[in-house]
């Protein structure tokens, strides 16, 4: 377990997007240097544009390698790659130049996550449409994380006002959705999730798996799947020794999640688990990327280009993306 505070690696985003102005405004919050050391990976004038625009006065420090950051409060410590004509640059708008910026930020912060330089990578938003016009094959952060990792199919999970939330399956329609909601697969990712929880530090409590018809179909009334694929998946995980339970159903299981009476929530598809958290809080509802040799957290919204250079972008999820990959940080 790690005695000093841990690095925190963050990339800029799409420097066309809102990612920079978050950033800035996150890293003049002493909150964040009380717990951890954090590292922008970026562009210096893309960085000394953001402060401008959002009226704010702090020190740039470029360095080359993380163990020279100063991490003081006052000071952006910066890796900069240096790969955006400011003169070029259009807010807003979408640029082959940006999405290629935006993914070497990602490529050097997984590098230097590889290396044990960093301890953590918190992510801000890419934009899919500049990652296409700059001919990269993954427009996903995730998608990316696999590629560089060598790792298929990371496992998500969203935290939010202590509530966690998995995902059975992500962007596929919900009718692929449905039809992925086999016994099989439900054992699967009870023992992802729990075995993901462990490695978070939290071996206490019952994961929950939410039912996928109204009142978990009611015995079947309406809809089978309860009774055909995942009850008979939590009981064989629980013969296997794992502390879970269901099918509950979706419009009940994430309130009993939020008052404490389960660690987890295995949601059965994108919008079932979407939905509970950001309405409960859409700014801090935060993503971790699980199963990847790093922790990485990640803001839940895009580029926001609508308001990209305005200077009136929130950066709550931004500063709570860092201090969630701060507290778990010294599990990996």
């Amino acid at each position: 377990m790690m005695t000093s505070l841990p690095i925190i690696a963050v990339t800029l985003g799409d420097p066309a997007g809102i990612g920079p102005e978050i950033i800035v405004k996150a890293l003049s919050s002493p909150t964040v240097y009380e717990v951890c050391k954090p590292l922008v990976i970026g562009d210096k004038h893309i960085i000394a544009q953001a402060l401008t625009i959002c009226n704010l006065l702090l020190n740039v420090h470029s360095i080359t390698r993380p163990s020279e950051g100063l991490y003081k409060l006052g000071t952006i410590d910066l890796i900069d790659l240096h790969n955006v004509n400011l003169s070029q640059l259009r807010m807003g708008v979408v640029q082959a130049v940006c999405g290629k910026a935006a993914y070497e930020y990602i490529e050097q912060a997984v590098a230097l996550a590889l290396a044990g330089e960093v301890n953590a990578i918190a992510t801000t938003p890419i934009n899919k449409e500049s990652l296409k016009a700059a001919n990269i094959k993954s427009l996903g952060h995730t998608e990316i994380l696999e590629i560089l990792t060598g790792v298929q199919d990371p496992l998500t999970m969203f935290e939010v006002s202590g509530m966690r939330v998995f995902f059975l399956s992500r962007h596929v329609s919900l009718r692929q959705a449905c039809d992925l909601v086999t016994k099989e697969r439900v054992l699967k990712y009870i023992i992802r999730c729990l075995d993901a929880l462990k490695r978070l530090g939290i071996t206490k409590g019952t994961l929950a798996v939410a039912g996928l018809n109204p009142h978990s179909g009611e015995h079947g009334l309406f809809g089978d799947e309860e009774v055909k694929q995942i009850a008979p998946a939590v009981q064989i995980a629980k013969s296997m020794g794992y502390n879970v339970a269901g099918p509950i159903g979706a419009d009940s299981v994430f309130h009993q999640a939020l008052q404490g009476q389960y660690s987890a929530v295995l949601s059965l598809y994108h919008d079932q688990g979407h939905i509970a958290t950001k309405t409960l809080d859409f700014e801090k509802t935060i993503s971790i990327t699980n199963d990847l040799p790093f922790l990485r957290t990640s803001v839940d919204h895009g580029t926001a280009f609508d308001i990209a250079g305005k200077g009136i972008a929130s950066a709550v999820s931004m500063q709570q993306a860092i201090l969630i990959a701060a507290r778990y940080a010294h599990h990996f």
